[in-house]
């Protein structure tokens, strides 16, 4: 006699312990040019720049000041207060000028995407 009830497709989700995983993909697997494909959006999403934070601002000019105090210090018999000084001056225009130029690329770069879509 055949059956009345349907088969259910899918197997019951979860674990003894009560986790719910998600399983894998189920189709068919993708072909050489889907993975090639996938790859590149995701190395494209990757490279596209982030909104400006003044943290990363702060962690660019600290670096840029580093650099700066250990150029002035060899350049400069190793007198150590007046690179201080200009490391910390370059410090205050590095800090915001960073953060704005981080905010006209990222502008940039989103207005480049709309035209594009």
């Amino acid at each position: 006699m055949a059956q009345t009830k349907r088969k259910r497709r899918t197997k019951h989700r979860g674990n003894a312990a009560g986790t719910v995983e998600a399983r894998g993909r189920t189709g068919r697997p993708p072909t050489p040019e889907e993975r090639k494909k996938q790859k590149q959006t995701a190395r494209a999403a990757a490279r596209a720049p982030k909104p400006p934070t003044w943290t990363s601002a702060l962690k660019k000019a600290s670096l840029a000041t580093a650099f700066i105090f250990i150029f002035l210090l060899v350049t400069n018999k190793f007198k150590i207060v007046p690179a201080l000084v200009f490391a910390l001056f370059a410090m205050l225009l590095y800090l915001p000028s960073g953060y704005y130029l981080d905010g006209y690329i990222y502008r940039r770069y989103q207005k480049k995407q709309l035209q594009n879509r």
